[in-house]
């Protein structure tokens, strides 16, 4: 249903570095960057190439706080978005674990990226065979 989701930062390049590094795990790169005056808007996508997710310098303070789920492939993605925060020293909003009030299944962990919004790394499949 959704093609594309942009969001406007304090930092661009700051932002970047943060959802590089923390949801690289999850196949996230760089696939387009242009300048906008003294910054740039870069579209960072997953591993289908697809520019879907995009940063661009914002224009005022920011108001409100964002939700953004990145979805992982498996469990293992989700913790590995974990250590990768940790080891950036991001904060953990939540730990990763499954989220039954959700639905079966759901796996998740929740952050804070640097604008303060509230981003995720979510498995939508069943618990851990065994």
């Amino acid at each position: 249903m959704m093609d594309h989701l942009g969001i406007q930062v304090a930092d661009v390049a700051a932002a970047e570095d943060f959802y590089l590094s923390v949801f690289g795990p999850l196949g996230l790169r760089e696939y387009l960057r242009y300048p906008v005056g003294s910054s740039f808007v870069v579209g960072l996508g997953g591993p289908d190439g697809q520019p879907d997710f995009w940063l661009s310098p914002a224009e005022g303070d920011e108001t409100r706080e964002l939700h953004i789920a990145f979805v992982a492939p498996d469990r293992a993605a989700v913790d590995a978005v974990h250590e990768a925060a940790v080891t950036a020293g991001v904060s953990v909003l939540h730990a990763p674990r499954e989220w039954p009030e959700y639905h079966p299944g759901y796996y998740g962990v929740f952050l804070r990226d640097p604008d303060g919004h509230n981003v995720e790394a979510v498995f939508h499949g069943g618990p851990p065979a065994g």
